[in-house]
């Protein structure tokens, strides 16, 4: 039975490839052995979750946010406080994006696949009437979210704060649909708890920056002239209100 040449020769790589290489230039192979240069490793780059997340808030004193996520959103999560959908925007059961409160991704603030981060906030918002705030994931302790009236904040955690920035994007939600202004967080901070940790977030005003063509940025959507103050009304994102269940 004929010997498969790739197992044949094995381990020849380097003295086969040099010597092919050398007789195309019609030169001689200089003396000593061949040797490959073993290429590193690439980075592991773990599998993204997307899984919808249903997330309680309860606001504390001061500019202070409980939160905890849930990822069923087919269950309404159990205790006090306000119920919301957060989705993100890759998730694999897209219908759940039409329902959503807060809809995130992650990457790069300069990718050009989506543009500059509020302009992105900004074309989810008039994709999805439902949603009440977008947030773009920058890095492992920021992001830049939009909320419904077009205001943009950009959210940085404090050298203590480890948690994902999506949490921060839901508080800031939970903050704005009960009706407290968000010049209260940009000038005293918001602090986020998760289990039995406290994050602390500097919120500031974000600059609306151009496209990555250098055109200029689109104004905010406000579809229906509806804002993030607490109303009534069977479609108004606002405090109080719970996404309808949904299943998984």
């Amino acid at each position: 039975m004929p010997t498969c040449s790739g197992q044949a020769a094995a381990g020849e790589a380097a003295v086969r490839l040099r010597r092919a290489f050398y007789g195309l230039m019609a030169a001689p192979e200089p003396p000593g052995p061949a040797r490959l240069v073993p290429l590193p490793l690439p980075a592991p780059e773990p599998a993204p979750r997307t899984a919808p997340l249903r997330v309680l808030t309860r606001l504390l004193a001061g500019p202070e946010v409980v939160v905890t996520r849930f990822a069923d959103p087919g269950r309404e999560p159990a205790g006090a406080g306000d119920a919301h959908l957060s989705v993100h925007e890759d998730t694999r059961d897209p219908g759940q994006l039409g329902l959503a409160d807060v809809v995130f991704r992650d990457g790069e603030p300069d990718d050009p696949r989506f543009g500059p981060p509020g302009r992105w906030a900004a074309e989810v918002l008039a994709r999805h009437p439902h949603c009440a705030l977008a947030a773009y994931v920058t890095g492992s302790s920021s992001c830049v979210v939009r909320i419904r009236d077009g205001a943009l904040f950009r959210l940085t955690g404090g050298p203590e704060a480890d948690a994902d920035p999506a949490v921060y994007a839901s508080a800031v939600r939970a903050w704005i649909a009960a009706g407290s202004p968000g010049a209260a967080l940009v000038a005293d901070g918001l602090t986020v708890r998760t289990g039995g940790a406290a994050h602390q977030v500097v919120v500031t005003v974000g600059a609306e920056e151009p496209s990555a063509r250098g055109a200029p940025p689109r104004p905010a959507p406000t579809p229906g002239g509806r804002s993030t103050a607490p109303a009534s009304g069977a479609d108004t994102p606002r405090a109080g209100r719970r996404s309808p269940p949904t299943g998984s």
